[in-house]
Order: structure tokens, then sequence, then C-alpha cells
């Protein structure tokens, strides 16, 4: 396969060395210096672009490398707010093909199976309350990070007594708060926390390294060559849907 990559940051060093493990070709690679090349033969030839760059130049990469007619695998975050309905439309209307998720990581994927189960059972048990933290390296933009956000929405979908989620402390009993915390280099630490008068629940989910999610944008990448529309983790992993059958490995 021909992967184009869009950011040659550290994820992008770690995706070409997957991606070339794997067996793929790096036919373009494309950061700040060079952004004429999304009008090169060589992007244009890739099957399928990985983006990971930032929340300023995301949607604008997407629609770049929608207009080269390349399929597109990101993990950038921050965008949504202002353009997350737009990119939807273009693929589910338009012809274009993005696999967007806030975290590629197969943990994480399985850390948000067993969060949405959890916040099911939870929701049986008013007594517990629910927090969530999240902490990353210094270089990160966003708060609460993109993963915090789907993992909230997904209890959020569970959890009735709780309608939306808030930055740092709730000031209703409605609201689920995200603390978040920016240290060092730290690749990603979530934790979801049920707290009651006699006892407290929690999950973890820590990355020790940028490698699982760099496998992930790669997995999603071969997964998207042969696709079109616009796609998830719940498409890769069908485990994330409720009522699927338990995992099967695709590594």
């Amino acid at each position: 396969m021909k992967i184009a990559l869009i950011g040659y940051g550290k994820m992008g060093k770690e995706i070409e060395q997957i991606a070339l493990s794997r067996g793929h070709e790096i036919v373009s690679i494309i950061d700040v210096n060079n952004q004429e090349d999304f009008n090169s033969g060589a992007f244009k030839s890739a099957d399928v672009a990985i983006e990971f760059t930032n929340p300023m130049v995301a949607y604008h990469n997407y629609i770049r490398a929608f207009e080269a007619g390349v399929k597109l695998v990101s993990g950038s975050t921050g965008w949504m707010a202002e353009h997350g309905e737009e990119i939807k439309q273009l693929c589910t209307e338009g012809g274009k093909t993005l696999f967007w998720s806030s975290n590629f990581s197969l943990g994480v994927a399985i850390f948000s199976a067993v969060n949405q189960y959890l916040a099911k059972i939870m929701n049986q048990f008013p007594a517990y309350d629910v927090t969530m933290s999240e902490t990353h390296h210094i270089h990160k933009l966003d708060a609460p990070s993109g993963t915090a956000i789907t993992l909230a929405e997904s209890i959020l979908d569970k959890l009735e007594r709780k309608n939306k989620w808030v930055k740092e402390e709730a000031s209703t009993a409605d609201e689920l708060p995200i603390h978040s915390i920016r240290e060092g280099e730290v690749c990603g630490i979530h934790t979801i926390r049920y707290d009651s008068q006699a006892d407290s629940i929690s999950i973890t989910h820590d990355a020790k390294n940028r490698g699982g999610f760099a496998l992930g944008a790669v997995l999603a990448a071969e997964y998207t060559a042969g696709k079109q529309g616009y796609l998830g983790m719940s498409d890769l992993f069908p485990f994330l849907n409720d009522d699927s059958s338990l995992p099967t490995s695709n590594l």
C-alpha cells in the first residue's frame, strides 16, 4: 500500500517505521516547509494519507487531501467543534473519506469498551459520582484531550444522571468534570473514577510510548484503503459496538 504522511514530528516518524515494517511504501511526506507537495503526483498516488498535526492546521490538511483525491486517516483533535459537521457531510454526501479517531491505541479501544460497559452498569447505582482526569505532555495544545472527550461522551450516553461534561470542577450534579494536567513528556494517562461514601472504583489507561498509537493508525490506513465515508474506531474494532461479539486480533 502507498502511504503519504502529513506531519513529520515524533508521531509521523513512528508511523513511518511501523508502516515500512508492515511492507508499505511511503510515497510522500508533507510537513510545514513543503505544503506545495499536496499538489504533487507523489502525494496524489497515495492510497491513504495519515495525518497527525495540530488543531490549527488539521482542517486545512483535510480539505487539501480531499481536493487531491486522497483518502485520509487522522488523529488530530481540537477541530471538531468548528468544522466537524462540514467534514462529516463531505464524507457522507460528498464522496470523500476520513477515518478519524481521537486515539488510535488498541489499548484505548479496549479501555473505551470497558468504559461503556462500566457506565451502563453504574447507571443503576446513583450513589456513585463520576469524574475523569487526563494527563499529557506539555506540548499538547487542546484540553481536555480528544480521547477524554470521547470517553466522556460515551459515559453521558449510558449514565442518565449526567447531561454534559465540563472542564475542571463541576458546578451542578448533572455535570461530568474532566481535570486536565500537562507535564513532562507524558504520552497519555486517562482515569475514570466512580466514588461513593463507601468505596471507589477506578479504571485507567496509561500509554507507555507512541508505538500503540502509531500501530493503530497504520491498521486504520489498511482498513480505510478499501472503504469510503466517515469512519472511526468502531468500524475497525466492532467490539466497541454494544451488540458486537468479543474482539478478535488482526495484528
